[in-house]
């Protein structure tokens, strides 16, 4: 059940597993269903697709599909409802929605760096100081990207408008910010790589805030493996498999790294339509860390960040919502 989508139109995708009344993955015990995004911090689980890991690790009677988002509301509506058994997601997503009684459960890490805050060409922007007044993008409200932009711009002093403060804020795809920039829709893009390096190479943009100087840039993981935990006490084994493979294609990027620049451009390509250069994916390459670490500190303490920002409506307990006992 693969669904491929152009990043160069952004249609929206909210529903569209559901509405195709396809059975919940976890109905057909032959079945599993892989999810994940066309960015960087994701590149496990385009190797693990390319080389067959899960395929490997799951073993025979097993059936892998894979699912591509453009972002974590619809990747986490196909965790609730069932369209998916696993994948990767932005933890962000993971925890607004266990916040919300979905049941999700983060087991592993997928990688970290990757965010890069750029300034339009054009803007007037030189540093943070010049944000005030200014529009910036992220693709989500409450995203992982998004926490860590404002949580970086709160401790300057400097916040939204969502909540009173002078930066205005719009949502977009990623693969747009190139765009947006050209129309000076907006003057500032928190961009998940490749986009960021994309942006840079060519439109001129300015990095303003590198992808390790912003909030919980190498501390917690931009991306996590998350399943949920009726899958885990209903089918250990499955979950065991799933992580394996993880840890094999994060194993194989270590490893074999042009390999693995090359398997990301052909699967972004297949995806969205665009094939990125290969001097972009080096640049990009540079801003992340794939590793598949998880440390519950970390996400608890990115989570009282998105309850500072009133990203979350309540103070997080999220205790219940790692498990690493797969890692192991």
């Amino acid at each position: 059940m693969k669904r491929i989508f152009s990043l160069l139109a952004p249609v929206a995708l909210a529903g569209v597993l559901t509405a195709c009344g396809s059975p919940n993955a976890s109905e057909d015990s032959s079945k599993v269903t892989i999810g994940y995004f066309p960015n960087l911090d994701h590149v496990p689980a385009m190797v693990a697709k390319d080389q067959e890991l899960y395929e490997k690790n799951l073993g025979e009677g097993k059936t892998v599909e894979y699912v591509t988002f453009a972002d974590g509301a619809d990747f986490m509506t196909a965790l609730k409802t069932g369209d998916i058994d696993a994948g990767l997601v932005g933890p962000g997503p993971a925890m607004n929605n266990y916040t919300n009684g979905a049941d999700v459960t983060m087991i592993a890490g997928g990688a970290s760096g990757g965010t890069v805050v750029m300034a339009r060409n054009g803007s007037g922007i030189e540093s943070i100081e010049d944000f005030a007044g200014k529009t910036f993008v992220t693709p989500r409200v409450g995203c992982t990207h998004d926490v860590q932009f404002e949580t970086f711009m709160k401790e300057s002093g400097i916040t939204s408008n969502r909540i009173g403060g002078e930066m205005l804020h719009q949502t977009g795809n990623p693969a747009q910010y190139e765009a947006m920039f050209a129309t000076a829709k907006v003057d500032v893009a928190v961009a998940p790589e490749p986009w960021a390096s994309v942006l840079k190479q060519n439109t001129g943009a300015k990095v303003i805030i590198e992808a390790d100087e912003i909030s919980f840039g190498t501390t917690m993981p931009a991306s996590v493996l998350v399943t949920s935990s009726k899958l885990i006490e209903e089918n250990p084994e499955m979950v065991q498999g799933i992580v394996d493979a993880h840890k094999e294609a994060t194993e194989f990027i270590a490893q074999n790294p042009d390999e693995a620049k090359e398997i990301t451009i052909n699967t972004i390509d297949d995806i969205t339509g665009q094939k990125l250069e290969a001097s972009i994916i080096d640049g990009a390459w540079d801003n992340m860390i794939f590793d598949t670490a998880l440390a519950p500190e970390e996400i608890q303490a990115f989570g009282d960040s998105s309850f500072d920002l009133k990203f979350l409506k309540k103070q997080p307990d999220f205790a219940l919502l790692t498990d690493t006992q797969f890692l192991e």
